[in-house]
C-alpha cells in the first residue's frame, strides 16, 4: 500500500465542507498533510525509541476500517498523535504547511492534521498487519514505502519543509 492508496480512504468531501474549500483544495491539503504526517513518523522511526513508540501507537489503531465522515474521527486522539509526531515543532509544521506556496490555500493545517492523523495511523496499522514490525525494520519499510509511493506525487515540497524543520542537514 502506498500513501496515495491510504489518502483515497480519507473523506475529502467532508473535509472540503468543514473547511469551506473546494474538493480539489481539500484533496491537495489531504495529500500534503498526509505526507507530512508520514514523513514525521518516518523521522521518528529512525531511532529505536521512536520506532517502539510508533509501533505501540499503531497497535492501538489496528482494526480501523476507515472513516465514512469526519464525524467518525477522534480529533482529541488526533491532536495527541500530531503532538507525538512533530513534538515541539507541531505549530511550526502546521504554520509552514498553511503558508507555503506549495500547499493548498485556505486550509488551516493546525486543524486539519488532527483530523488526518487517526485515519493515517489506523490505515498504516492495518497495512502493517502480518509484517514483521519488530525491531523497527518492518516499520521503516512500511513508512518508506508509503513515502516512496506518494510524497513525490504531491509536489515534493513536503520533503523540503520537513527536512528544514527537523534538521535535515546533509
Amino acid at each position: 500500500m502506498d500513501l496515495d492508496a491510504i489518502l483515497k480512504q480519507v473523506p475529502v468531501d467532508d473535509i472540503a465542507k468543514r473547511f469551506g474549500v473546494s474538493r480539489d483544495i481539500a484533496r491537495q491539503a489531504v495529500e500534503e498533510g498526509g505526507a507530512a504526517l508520514v514523513g514525521g513518523l518516518a523521522k521518528n522511526a529512525e531511532t529505536a525509541e521512536g520506532s517502539s513508540a510508533i509501533e505501540k501507537a499503531l497497535s492501538r489503531h489496528e482494526g480501523f476500517t476507515g472513516a465514512s465522515s469526519i464525524d467518525d474521527i477522534d480529533e482529541a486522539d488526533g491532536k495527541k498523535i500530531v503532538k507525538h509526531v512533530f513534538g515541539d515543532k507541531e505549530k511550526e509544521v502546521a504554520g509552514t504547511l498553511t503558508t507555503s506556496e506549495k500547499t493548498a490555500g485556505g486550509i488551516d493545517f493546525g486543524k486539519l492534521l488532527p483530523v488526518l492523523a487517526p485515519i493515517i495511523m489506523g490505515l498504516i496499522a492495518n497495512a502493517g498487519k502480518g509484517k514483521n514490525a519488530g525491531g523497527g525494520g518492518g516499520l521503516g519499510d512500511i513508512l518508506g514505502g508509503l513515502l516512496g509511493g506518494g510524497q513525490q506525487s504531491s509536489g515534493g515540497g513536503i520533503g523540503d519543509i520537513l527536512g528544514g524543520l527537523f534538521g535535515g542537514k546533509k
